[in-house]
């Protein structure tokens, strides 16, 4: 099931970049040839900027947050195999993100590689595979790299496979606030 209000504007150009920075439009193109906002080109060779890389980035160098980034409910997709876990952590995120949970696991996985999401929770397990293995196969895909994981982990080994496999976070199965803090802090949503 696909809980969902509107959907957020994902992508921004230069020009759209320039005008929350207030700088010149050649100033965006220069950071964005520094490395200073992550960002791809189009076939046409135009400069586009997903939405995370955006609020990282006005976060990072004290920019304010524009309404329109703000308004938008980011995306965030539920990767777990637990109902019980699964219902408490939709009622815990509701309101602040919108959802998208499925009956399967694997069938989330599927629907992310379509429609990537702002981001991702999910289980040390998700079916067959290990939080960590889903983790670096987002990573390595080009539509989905940008995607924000962050693992259920309660032991330290899971934990540190987590991050070395590319996660956002880790958060304790039991901590469904700090897993709501740590969701709007990745994702730039403000209280």
């Amino acid at each position: 099931m696909v809980a969902r209000s509107r959907t957020p504007k994902d992508l921004f150009t230069a020009s759209q970049i320039a005008r929350f920075c207030q700088v010149d439009l050649k100033t965006i193109h220069n950071w964005a040839d520094r490395g200073r906002i992550a960002h791809f080109r189009t076939p046409g060779r135009h400069l586009r900027f997903r939405r995370p890389h955006v609020l990282d980035f006005l976060r990072k160098y004290g920019y304010p947050i524009p309404e329109e980034l703000d308004a938008a409910r980011p995306r965030v997709a539920l990767l777990l195999n637990e109902g019980a876990l699964k219902e408490r952590v939709v009622e815990c995120l509701h309101g602040a993100f919108d959802i998208a949970h499925y009956a399967e696991p694997l069938d989330g996985l599927l629907r992310i590689g379509e429609h990537p999401p702002d981001a991702i929770v999910l289980a040390a397990r998700v079916g067959h595979l290990s939080g960590p293995e889903v983790i670096e196969a987002l990573k390595r895909g080009s539509h989905t790299e940008h995607v924000r994981a962050v693992l259920f982990a309660d032991g330290e080994r899971e934990r540190q496979a987590a991050l070395d496999a590319g996660a956002s976070a880790h958060v304790g199965q039991s901590d469904l606030a700090g897993l709501r803090d740590t969701l709007e802090a990745l994702m730039g949503v403000r209280h």
